[in-house]
């Protein structure tokens, strides 16, 4: 009869080992696939595989530009007029 008591205590073991074991697996593969999410949007911020030389701006065409030049006799007071 002991042996038996032993023996169900043990299968009770086993399953409750076994039932942690898949809750410890199904959260090591929740932090797995957020360390893969993580590594991709660093790859995304530190831009090291991403060629931008197509966004640079050429400094010759930058000079071209004509300057604005600003209206310093702006006067205040027409923005606060109530007649209008």
């Amino acid at each position: 009869m002991r042996k038996f008591v032993l023996f169900l205590s043990l299968i009770a073991i086993v399953s409750l080992n076994a039932s942690e074991n898949k809750e410890e697996n199904k959260h090591l593969k929740e932090q797995i696939e957020k360390e893969k999410k993580y590594a991709q949007e660093q790859k995304f911020y530190q831009g090291d595989e991403y060629d931008l030389k197509g966004a640079e701006v050429d400094k010759s065409t930058v000079d071209k530009v004509p300057k604005i030049e600003p209206d310093y006799d702006f006067d205040i007071t027409d923005v606060y007029r109530d007649d209008i």
